[in-house]
């Protein structure tokens, strides 16, 4: 539900539905922790979903984002994923049914 929910950000960011805050985006993914935060998106990085952001090897598996979260952008990989894989569609539909900020940026990005 990660990869949802910050592809659904950045595609409103992208959309002209919003500008990108971060104090906003931590809180639409705040049930992420900080680590496992940076893996995810590192991983979409890495997998072509995600542009912008810089990582750098500290030890082991560890990486350190060396630049801002404002500087992160969805791809066209990334839009087309959000919005034709079958998985992120139950995911929206799923969150479309609760209540809370989530559910009124998918209204406000998809409309409906």
């Amino acid at each position: 539900m990660a990869v949802f929910r910050i592809l659904v950000y950045l595609y409103s960011v992208f959309k002209g539905k919003q500008n990108f805050r971060q104090n906003v985006f931590l809180k639409e993914v705040s049930r992420i922790d900080e680590e496992y935060l940076k893996r995810v998106l590192a991983m979409m990085s890495d997998e072509g979903l995600i542009e912008g952001l810089h990582f750098c090897r500290a030890w082991g598996n560890v990486r350190i984002l060396v630049n801002d979260l404002a500087d992160m952008s969805i791809t066209s990989d990334g839009i087309h994923y959000l919005l034709e894989n079958n998985r992120m569609r139950k995911i929206k539909e799923f969150l479309l049914n609760q209540f809370g900020t989530m559910a009124g940026l998918i209204e406000m990005v998809f409309g409906g």
